[in-house]
């Protein structure tokens, strides 16, 4: 057994000021004694299965095509802004207006870089690190084989120089391996002083760990909504433009709903103004709703309280990590400082991917990451400390056995 005892943690649920919420998703499978994914793949909410059953029964089954501009705030054509702007004043410290819920991450990654690079014509360097997440890295390869770019790898902390070279920069703001918490404001301070444009990639901090983007004078964010957001499998992601670059803002997608009133049909490409042209085509209407659904909840539970409580389970996980799990051979591949770590702890062994199976096998789902890496993804609004507890003694057990 542990040298915390259980009963430590059921103290901690007791006083746990969110415990409520966990009554507003639904319940797992029988054979699930810990979900520790939600840094891949957040638990299902009751109000999305709510909203989708009214889709199906009113919006889309009683109005049909109608829904499109009629209903509620404008119908489902005025869904992407309005929802972008929920969860840019929800978890973004985003003022409206600059936030849109559409395509994946991938797209939107694509579309926000090359109109990062198009505000730096005459610059030809993009700057990232090579332990950003592989769509990232994918996309700025795809981007500078095509255009004639080069790609100037740097260290994660971004420590050494950026020159005038620098078209955009790019990074994570929180590590996709170790949850590593990136300094956002003085990362992008320092690309601002070259005269560089940079883009950030908030998957693994939107919904679990407060941004200001505005205050942090970010150009362009883009992020998943599947994670801690909570909007189901394959749901749209967000893409956000700073205000200030709105009159020139160039994406390279040229859809139908990114163009100026795009009803008329007419001849030739006119963008839309503000953020709506960073659209490119038809909206997803079940998984913006989802998003509203996932938004809502964070913003009733408020994100502040949220970053406390993953706070706590990721320090209660290093705690036992220290008590039980390093003197079975594991290693911490997370920072200590809480300021400096996300929503996760990810811990290493060598035989991390045998270990993993026989984890998921006793009925605790955590996340592997090659090559020895076990994340260990804490949810605030649906998880517990006893959950967490009893995660890392079955992981004691594995490993000790």
């Amino acid at each position: 057994m542990t040298s915390i005892a259980r009963s430590h943690a059921e103290q901690l649920d007791a006083a746990d000021p969110l415990a409520h919420f966990r009554d507003r998703y639904l319940p797992h499978g029988d054979d699930v004694i810990a979900y520790l994914d939600g840094n891949s793949l957040g638990r299902p909410i009751r109000a999305v299965r709510d909203a989708w059953l009214d889709l199906a029964d009113h919006q889309w089954g009683e109005r049909l095509i109608r829904s499109w501009t009629d209903g509620p705030g404008g119908g489902w054509m005025d869904l992407p802004e309005q929802v972008g702007d929920e969860l840019a004043a929800a978890m973004l410290g985003a003022a409206p207006g600059q936030t849109i819920i559409a395509d994946s991450t991938t797209i939107n990654f694509y579309k926000a870089l090359r109109a990062a690079l198009a505000l730096r014509p005459d610059r030809r360097v993009i700057v990232m690190d090579r332990d950003n997440f592989p769509t990232d890295r994918f996309v700025a390869e795809s981007i500078a084989s095509e255009l004639d770019y080069e790609i100037r790898w740097m260290p994660s902390n971004f420590a050494e120089p950026i020159d005038d070279d620098v078209a955009v920069l790019t990074a994570s703001h929180i590590a996709y391996r170790s949850g590593y918490v990136a300094d956002v404001a003085e990362i992008t301070a320092r690309a601002h002083d070259a005269g560089a444009v940079v883009v950030w990639d908030l998957c693994h901090s939107v919904g679990v760990f407060p941004a200001q983007l505005d205050a942090w004078q970010v150009d362009f964010a883009v992020g998943c909504t599947y994670k801690f957001v909570g909007g189901g499998p394959g749901a749209p992601a967000f893409v956000y433009a700073a205000t200030r670059h709105h009159g020139q803002l160039r994406q390279p997608l040229w859809g139908w709903l990114g163009r100026r009133d795009p009803f008329e049909m007419e001849q030739g490409y006119l963008p839309a103004a503000g953020i709506r042209s960073m659209m490119s085509g038809t909206p997803t209407i079940p998984g913006i709703l989802a998003v509203r659904a996932g938004t809502a909840l964070i913003a009733e539970a408020g994100i502040e309280a949220i970053r406390a409580k993953s706070v706590a389970l990721t320090e209660m996980v290093i705690d036992l990590y220290d008590a039980v799990l390093a003197p079975l051979g594991f290693d911490l591949g997370s920072p200590r400082e809480s300021r400096r770590r996300g929503g996760h702890v990810t811990i290493h062994r060598s035989d991390a991917r045998e270990l993993t199976r026989a984890i998921i096998d006793r009925g605790v789902i955590p996340d592997f990451r090659t090559p020895d890496g076990i994340r260990l993804g804490l949810s605030p609004l649906p998880g517990s400390f006893g959950e967490v507890w009893d995660a890392v003694e079955i992981i004691r057990q594995i490993g000790a056995a």
